[in-house]
């Protein structure tokens, strides 16, 4: 008998972009695209519009990829976020693949802030993160990854997790963060994760940012977390890192709290 070729599997795509301008005082939305499996959705605030994007497909495997993007017009403000985690599922071939794309104009402001990715055992996934600011503009970023599910008794024996995320001001980079994840790293000693199981990194990027320092430093004392910031020439980072997901959820909160002047995205509440 003639050996049947194998099934060529269903993958997901999705790309959901945005674009806002400033009008009658207030940042308005003029433009939405959005296809397959990536939707958006815009909610009134009294800061500016919170986007919430989201995958319908549930998750993410090799083959797979999803694309967000906002344009902000100058002096728009808006709140960006994701409806919940993303979940990289294991992979048996290729990368799931993620490109997120903002470009702000002179004295907009972008709070970029994604909830966790879970990793789960066998996953593959690259992501790219490009924000593109021009003249006084200014963000907000945040990048979480949880390192499977502590309470569902996961572990993740091989993993390969490529990030990156670069910030640049007027097409010069003043933020540039590169990470590979692999196997190697899950039991790597000091340097590395030191047994963590999550992680996390903030920015914010703007005239003054580094004056946030001293607030921001008061507050890295969550138990279970170990953090660590620093400020200089118009950026603030703060690295954390956690046994689970939760602690670093709370950290991650009570530093929104002085980073933003509001309460964080309605999402993040539920």
């Amino acid at each position: 008998m003639t050996a049947c070729p194998s099934p060529s599997l269903q993958r997901s795509y999705g790309v959901a972009r945005l674009s806002f301008c400033r009008a009658d005082g207030q940042s308005r939305l003029v433009r939405m695209h959005q296809s397959g499996s990536a939707k958006a959705f815009v909610h009134p605030h009294v800061a500016g519009p919170e986007v919430v994007f989201l995958n319908t497909s549930g998750g993410m495997t090799g083959g797979d990829a999803l694309s967000y993007a906002l344009d902000l017009g100058e002096r728009c403000r808006v709140t960006a976020t994701t409806q919940t985690a993303e979940r990289a599922y294991r992979s048996a071939a290729g990368l799931a693949r993620v490109e997120i794309c903002h470009r702000l104009g002179s004295g907009a402001h972008l709070d970029w802030l994604p909830q966790e990715t879970i990793l789960f055992d066998h996953a593959a996934m690259t992501r790219r993160t490009t924000v593109a600011l021009s003249g006084t503009a200014s963000c907000l970023l945040l990048e979480a990854v949880v390192l499977g599910r502590t309470a569902m008794g996961e572990t993740l024996t091989e993993i390969d997790f490529r990030d990156q995320r670069t910030v640049s001001r007027d097409g010069v980079p003043v933020v540039f963060e590169p990470l590979r994840l692999t196997c190697a790293a899950l039991t790597a000693g000091l340097g590395v994760l030191q047994g963590a199981r999550a992680f996390a990194s903030l920015a914010l990027v703007g005239q003054g940012a580094e004056a946030a320092l001293g607030p921001v430093r008061r507050v890295l004392d969550e138990p279970g977390v170990n953090a660590g910031a620093s400020g200089f020439d118009g950026r603030l980072m703060i690295r954390l890192m956690a046994l689970d997901g939760w602690p670093l959820r709370r950290q991650i909160l009570r530093l929104l709290a002085i980073l933003r002047d509001g309460p964080p995205p309605r999402v993040w509440q539920i």
